[in-house]
């Protein structure tokens, strides 16, 4: 009797710890956004016992995407510009296009930063970037993407750059401070721990990205808008940047689970006062900000679970 009664606790654990969902979040960079971001949601999902969360650091939004698309990822912060030409099969994406992809929630808006060495000679008229030793980001992030577009927009061509630098956004302030390069780009909430620690590394400025040029991406990108980096964000930087950005979202695939996106969903949402302190990009955030810049359809168990908070309609 004993016997049997300690089976028949054993098949109970077992069927519990079995019945616990087991999910992962793709972010990026440790000194970046994503990743305190990623480790913050997971930390509220994992106040459900039936959820098991845990973040990993990538190398950014299109390793994510085909990442979770493979499904070696349950989630992934993708920027809204890469979810649009993965979802479309335009861009970096050309012939590649997946309806498979899902929007899940927009996490906070993402704003690019030029951060350059003061002593660089590097100016908001690109022309300056020609021989320059510049970081234009690691193949497969978002960084790269944006900032390609950006240069495509104003006209400058990336071959011009005397070191075009593949470097991931972690290795880059230290890069910087050795002068491996003149400066590097980052979509990022703002601000982050990167560039902090970069401006108190050496005098850094942010670069203006703005002019009839921007003007016109932007009316052919819908996924962009302009932007603001106040002054103050970071030492050195005594002015606001104007620049232009897109949102952070979180991604899955439509054959994720309902349970593991309504999970993620709820963590968010039933502790959104608390949520909105575990990051200063996220203080400004409204709830009605976590359905708009989607660029890819929400997953149905996200749709449901904004519609039961009264968020869509």
């Amino acid at each position: 009797m004993k016997t049997t009664s300690l089976a028949l606790a054993g098949l109970l654990l077992a069927t519990t710890l079995s019945a616990k969902e087991f999910i992962s979040i793709g972010t990026g960079g440790m000194t970046g956004t994503y990743y305190p971001i990623g480790g913050a949601i997971c930390r509220l999902a994992n106040k459900n016992t039936d959820v098991k969360c845990s973040v990993q650091s990538t190398g950014g939004s299109v390793y994510n995407v085909n990442n979770v698309l493979k499904k070696e990822l349950t989630f992934g912060f993708v920027q809204s510009d890469v979810v649009y030409d993965k979802y479309n099969g335009t861009g970096k994406f050309d012939g590649a296009k997946d309806e498979n992809l899902r929007s899940v929630v927009a996490i906070y808006p993402e704003l690019l930063a030029f951060v350059v060495a003061k002593d660089s000679g590097l100016t908001s008229d690109l022309s300056s970037f020609a021989g320059k030793k510049y970081n234009v980001g690691n193949p497969g992030s978002g960084n790269e993407v944006s900032t390609l577009e950006v240069f495509k927009a104003k006209g400058f061509d990336v071959s011009k750059l005397g070191y075009r630098g593949v470097l991931t956004v972690g290795e880059c302030p230290h890069a910087l401070k050795d002068k491996k390069i003149d400066g590097y780009s980052f979509v990022v909430g703002h601000p982050t721990a990167n560039i902090t620690d970069a401006a108190t590394s050496l005098p850094i400025d942010i670069l203006n990205i703005e002019g009839s040029e921007i003007d016109k991406l932007l009316a052919e990108k819908p996924y962009f808008a302009k932007g603001v980096i106040p002054k103050g964000s970071y030492d050195g930087v005594d002015h606001d940047v104007n620049t232009i950005g897109v949102k952070a979202v979180l991604v899955t695939s439509k054959d994720t689970k309902d349970e593991a996106v309504k999970a993620v969903i709820k963590a968010i949402l039933d502790n959104f006062d608390e949520y909105k302190t575990l990051h200063p990009a996220l203080k400004s955030v409204k709830k009605e900000d976590l359905v708009q810049g989607l660029s890819a359809p929400l997953h149905p168990a996200a749709e449901a679970a904004f519609k039961e908070a009264g968020i869509l309609k």
